[in-house]
């Protein structure tokens, strides 16, 4: 195998046996390796199930089946662009976020594990609440894998159980995005998963999609905005800072370009009692505490740790002011 490009797998020989999914996982993951890409195993499986038409799941189930020279010459093409940073779920047109399959295009940044903390707090609020029906606002919904977690989540009931308080089945969404053709791509992932009938998705910015009848109804506002700042955006990885859409990831100078406004106008929009929870970059979360102590109808909750123990989620809720106040304001 050369250096300069994928050149296996090619025509084997007798002697060193057929190139079958165990030996072209080897291969494509020690490649991948090589060439510094992140999660060289993930990605090897992913770019063979593409190419196999078949779950990640048969790779390991099918490891002796051999493949054909047409997969053999697609396979290297795709590793040839991997390995280049290009990023495989776009090669493939999907990634897993939340035990979920989504896709992906260069219409939107790739989700990533850290979000899913930002799902969990929305469950975890949801599930504590007394009943009722649930109303959610999720902006910079980009795939829509937020809305599309949180609420399958809720409407779901846990495997082995009746549906209970726990389960929030009534419940309802609006989704939005300054650009269409992400909303168009999160409404295709809200149907591959059954609820399009759940989520309303609108194009614009921020809070220019609602309507007056809007003000003070959303009992959940979750956000996982642009939030990179100029000097973070240099240092980011080049399969990000060459391929995905830069207006999905910069927030200015700072990174507060977009999270100041969309936490002081959030209030607006909330029941009494409601929460918001916004996505921030690690660095932060003291910057988006003032930004809630500024607002007196907010309530600085707290900033949770993703997995990796980093700040990665805004707390804050609405007091009992906030639709009160929003309401005798228009």
């Amino acid at each position: 195998m050369r250096e300069d490009g994928p050149t296996a797998p090619n025509a084997t020989t007798a002697t060193e046996g057929a190139w079958t999914t165990r030996r072209l996982l080897q291969w494509v993951t020690e490649f991948l390796a090589r060439h510094a890409v992140d999660a060289p195993r993930l990605c090897a499986e992913l770019l063979l199930s593409h190419v196999f038409n078949c779950e990640r799941t048969r790779l390991y189930m099918e490891v002796d089946r051999p493949a054909s020279p047409d997969e053999r010459a697609r396979l290297r093409e795709m590793v040839r662009r991997a390995a280049a940073h290009e990023p495989v779920q776009y090669l493939v047109g999907e990634t897993w976020f939340y035990a979920r399959p989504m896709f992906v295009d260069r219409s939107t940044l790739i989700p990533r594990p850290s979000t899913e903390t930002l799902v969990e707090q929305a469950v975890q609020f949801a599930r504590g609440r007394n009943g009722g029906h649930l109303r959610m606002l999720d902006l910079c919904t980009g795939s829509g894998c937020v809305a599309i977690s949180v609420v399958a989540t809720l409407i779901t009931p846990r495997r082995g159980a009746a549906a209970t308080a726990e389960n929030v089945p009534s419940m309802s969404v609006v989704a939005s995005d300054c650009v269409a053709a992400a909303t168009s791509l999160a409404l295709r992932n809200a149907t591959r998963h059954g609820v399009q009938d759940r989520i309303e998705f609108r194009v614009g910015d921020l809070y220019e999609v609602l309507q007056p009848s809007d003000v003070a109804t959303f009992d959940l506002v979750v956000a996982n905005p642009p939030y990179i700042s100029d000097i973070e955006w240099t240092e980011c990885a080049p399969n990000v800072r060459d391929h995905e859409p830069a207006t999905a990831l910069r927030g200015g100078p700072d990174g507060l370009r977009i999270l100041t406004p969309l936490i002081h106008q959030a209030s607006k929009w909330m029941t009494p009692g409601g929460r918001l929870l916004v996505e921030i970059a690690a660095s932060q979360g003291a910057a988006v505490r003032t930004l809630v102590q500024a607002e007196p109808a907010l309530e600085f909750r707290d900033v949770v740790q993703d997995h990796e123990g980093l700040d990665r989620v805004l707390v804050a809720d609405c007091r009992g002011e906030c639709g009160r106040s929003a309401a005798s304001a228009l």
